[in-house]
């Protein structure tokens, strides 16, 4: 497969072990970006010309294809961000900071990426709502059943949104949605749900029509698509409701001197010029997908998984931090070797042209859960190979040496 891959062409030697930060982009994804400026390029809409009304089927179609995607009823339900961190943003200030109330509880989690908790701490701030964080347990799971425990009946009617991600980008483990969104409901009919679905879209199939999540926010570039474009689907009736982030062209019905209405969804929330040719390319990227096939991805990936993980095993002194099993996690393995620097680890393994990423991976709060500054990461996708973790099992024997352990 890596020979849909033009960087992996043009850098032979490359191992590329980064992809939970963002994924290389295959020659369709490519090629889409490029005829679209060549051949297509117009702004949508307000055109009545044909490059323009061209341009905004386009990217309508890809709407309906990202809704089919993922299960969506309607496509209106389909706002285009910027990324998950903008998406989930958009949560927070467009439905949190209208609907919420002093007193009133949000929880998440332990493992949760910056991205969804810094604008609950602005909420916080804002408002003087409770935050909570589900735990972790010894084998990396979420407690997520201690919050019965831990809300009194009254606290239960206070608990309006859970938000928490679906696969953690440290520890890989894919947390049971199917489980965990049924038992929140039980807790209180009305809490909302809002899962940060950026590691999870790319590695396997996602429906949130049968999973009666009430947000759900992913970013094109973790899935072979470009960066600078993502997704926040919600439920039609909570975007009707909720105000927009963004003011100004694009996104109004009328303006008078004296006020403004909005456009429908999902318009209302898409102000100003999109990063059209990026959901061009987002498009690209999921016709991508498709044709190869989750079922065919996930077999791979899970003897890519258990492959890596007896690597990792069988090395000494080198600790991973995520489950063992690979049908609880993804490709993310995030390691430590003695007590060396993960950047002392990362600069080595680059020399040897292996490409890793290493800190605290925008998830300090867990760094301290587990009781490290930071760790290194490898994290596979649907173009490595079991020989690129071969060359990553070389380049650890030789950080070992290196540091005389």
């Amino acid at each position: 497969m890596k020979n849909d891959f033009p960087l992996f062409k043009t850098n032979p030697d490359l191992v590329y072990l980064d992809s939970a930060a963002t994924s290389q982009k295959p020659q369709i994804v490519i090629d889409a970006v490029s005829d679209f400026y060549i051949k297509k390029y117009a702004n949508i809409q307000r055109g009545i010309y044909d490059l323009s009304q061209n341009a905004t089927e386009m990217v309508e179609n890809t709407r309906e294809k990202i809704a089919d995607f993922i299960g969506a009823k309607d496509a209106s339900e389909i706002i285009f961000t910027s990324g998950t961190t903008e998406s989930l943003n958009m949560v927070a200030f467009c439905w949190a900071k209208k609907f919420l109330k002093k007193g009133d509880i949000i929880v998440l989690t332990e493992m949760e990426h910056h991205a969804n908790i810094v604008p609950w701490h602005q909420v916080k701030k804002e408002i003087d709502v409770e935050l909570k964080f589900l735990p972790l347990t010894k084998d990396y799971r979420l407690d997520y059943q201690v919050l019965d425990s831990q809300l009194r009946e009254n606290d239960k009617k206070r608990l309006k949104l859970i938000s928490f991600t679906h696969t953690s980008n440290v520890l890989g483990i894919i947390n049971p949605l199917d489980e965990m969104i049924p038992y929140f409901k039980k807790l209180n009919p009305e809490v909302k749900i809002c899962i940060d679905a950026a590691q999870s879209v790319p590695h396997m199939p996602i429906d949130v029509s049968s999973l009666d999540c009430d947000f759900l926010a992913f970013s094109s570039h973790k899935m072979l698509g470009p960066s600078g474009v993502g997704v926040l689907y919600a439920k039609k009736e909570l975007l009707e409701a909720m105000d927009p982030f963004l003011f100004g062209g694009m996104m109004i019905k009328k303006v008078t001197k004296e006020d403004a209405t909005w456009a429908a969804i999902p318009d209302k929330f898409e102000g100003g010029t999109q990063n059209l040719e990026g959901v061009i390319g987002l498009g690209a990227a999921i016709d991508y997908l498709q044709k190869i096939g989750f079922k065919n991805m996930q077999k791979n990936e899970k003897e890519l998984i258990r492959y890596a993980r007896e690597m990792f095993e069988n090395k000494k002194n080198v600790t991973i931090f995520g489950p063992q099993s690979e049908n609880e996690r993804i490709g993310v393995f995030s390691f430590a070797i003695g007590t060396i620097h993960p950047h002392d680890t990362a600069e080595i393994l680059n020399r040897l042209h292996i490409a890793v990423r290493t800190g605290h991976h925008c998830a300090q709060p867990l760094m301290e859960v587990l009781g490290v500054v930071g760790t290194a990461r490898a994290s596979l996708y649907l173009y490595n190979t079991k020989e690129d973790i071969d060359r990553l099992s070389d380049g650890i024997d030789e950080v070992k040496k290196v540091f005389n352990i």
